[in-house]
């Protein structure tokens, strides 16, 4: 196995060197993004860094000599012998090393269950298939996309660029009928909720500059999130600066005071705490003070750094809550975008924006499905 590190400052440009250099059968077993250079810690430069390898016998006659294993065998292969740690090597740098080892073993046992789960369709279409499961998008959906891919090969021999067109044209048609971009206008009251550090209150900030700026819309802020000095401050700082009014509200007699007192604005805008989304009574004390059966747009920010299952549990968390759209946060902080395409497909409901950075207004933008699927193919071979 032939294991090699690239860094190169887009995902694009780190595929193409790592076919350059392993050929178009490499395996990318991580990828991450890193800041490097700058002076003092400043005017640091991201990167990203792909760690790929490849099988240096990996040609045909090397696999018609290589034992055939099903999925299911390749499962119960013993992972490669390992030599039992010394008890230095259990603490410290040593531990660390060991189960660095063990990780990078498991991650190429899976690697090679995936291109057996894939090994009948031909090679330039597992090498998509591939690169879809390392973009975390789900296997059900992988293998709609591969029987698709698999008809028009067999119709015209397709090329590398035909299918990779193909691919993204299909996984968008899969996201047609859901509802994308940001707020409607429709309603009067736009309220962001989610779990703690996933940016709520600096999204509701860039929509409100948004309606302010570009809309010319008169609005006001409200604020449940009594429970941190900070975030009150925070929206003050952002209130302050867009000349517009903020009420705190502790009940729901708060609220309706609140709703009375801004009636003549044109837009709301309501920010929530981001307490443990885990704990049911969170969720309850949230529909104590605010009523969502009011004229109300309502969105669930989720940050793309978390687990798919985690964020699967916090949608079903707030499942009582009327959601509109999923907010996806932190896209600048991930390399990998298949969950989103997953989730809405899942929950069956479209995005509203996409975050990257803490600039107010400028690091948010609409969310498409074309915008979402040229993020996931961003790397893809072509």
């Amino acid at each position: 196995m032939k294991v090699k590190k690239i860094i190169a400052p887009t995902m694009p440009e780190a595929m193409k060197n790592i076919r350059a250099e392993l050929g178009e059968g490499a395996v990318i077993l991580n990828s991450k993004i890193i800041y490097t250079g700058g002076f003092l810690g400043l005017f640091k430069k991201k990167n990203i860094e792909v760690i790929a390898a490849i099988d240096p016998n990996s040609n045909q006659t090397a696999r018609e000599k290589r034992p055939q294993y099903s999925p299911k065998e390749i499962q119960e292969q013993p992972l490669p012998s390992v030599r039992k740690a010394s008890p230095e090597a259990k603490t410290g740098n040593g531990a660390q090393e060991l189960k660095k080892e063990i990780t990078e073993l498991q991650s190429i046992v899976r690697q090679f269950k995936t291109k057996e789960e894939f090994g009948h369709y031909p090679e330039n279409i597992r090498t998509l298939l591939l690169y879809l499961k390392d973009q975390d998008v789900n296997e059900r959906y992988i293998f709609e996309a591969a029987e698709h891919l698999a008809a028009l090969n067999e119709d015209k021999q397709a090329s590398n660029s035909e299918l990779n067109t193909a691919l993204s044209e299909f996984l968008q048609g899969k996201l047609h009928g859901f509802d994308f971009g940001g707020i409607s206008y429709r309603k009067k009251y736009v309220n962001v909720i989610g779990p703690t550090g996933v940016g709520k209150t600096t999204t509701l900030a860039k929509m409100a500059s948004e309606a302010v700026l570009e809309k010319r819309k008169k609005i006001a802020f409200i604020t449940t999130d009594t429970y941190r000095i900070a975030a009150i401050e925070q929206l003050k700082t952002y209130a302050q600066l867009l000349n517009v009014p903020l009420e705190v509200v502790y009940k729901l007699e708060d609220f309706q005071k609140a709703i009375d007192k801004f009636a003549d604005y044109d837009v709301v805008f309501i920010d929530t705490a981001g307490r443990n989304f885990r704990e049911e009574k969170y969720v309850k004390d949230l529909e104590k003070i605010i009523d969502f059966k009011k004229d109300m747009e309502t969105f669930l920010v989720l940050s793309l750094t978390a687990k798919e299952k985690d964020l699967r549990d916090i949608i079903k968390n707030f499942s009582t809550v009327p959601v509109e759209k999923f907010i996806f946060s932190k896209a600048d902080e991930t390399s990998s975008y298949g969950t989103m395409y997953n989730l809405i497909r899942n929950e069956e409901k479209g995005a509203a924006y996409l975050t990257a950075g803490q600039s107010v207004p400028e690091d948010i933008s609409e969310a498409s499905s074309k915008q979402i699927i040229d993020l996931v193919m961003e790397g893809a071979p072509r």
